[in-house]
């Protein structure tokens, strides 16, 4: 297995990760109670944002 190969597997790994995670949160989210009035608008995390910060980071390791 070459070089790039290796880099397309880890990134597809992190990936996969990245959503586990965000269906985990959401999950969690579902089993707690009301949160009260002020702060159901504010959200703490976005998988979206998440993914794309590991992405970089995953870039970040590999730009030598």
């Amino acid at each position: 297995m070459g070089m790039k190969d290796q880099f397309q597997d880890k990134a597809e790994r992190m990936r996969q990760q990245a959503k586990e995670r965000a269906g985990q949160e959401r999950d969690e989210k579902r089993e707690r109670p009301s949160e009260p009035m002020r702060e159901r608008g504010r959200r703490d995390s976005d998988p979206e944002r998440e993914r794309q910060e590991a992405e970089d980071r995953f870039a970040q390791d590999y730009d030598a």
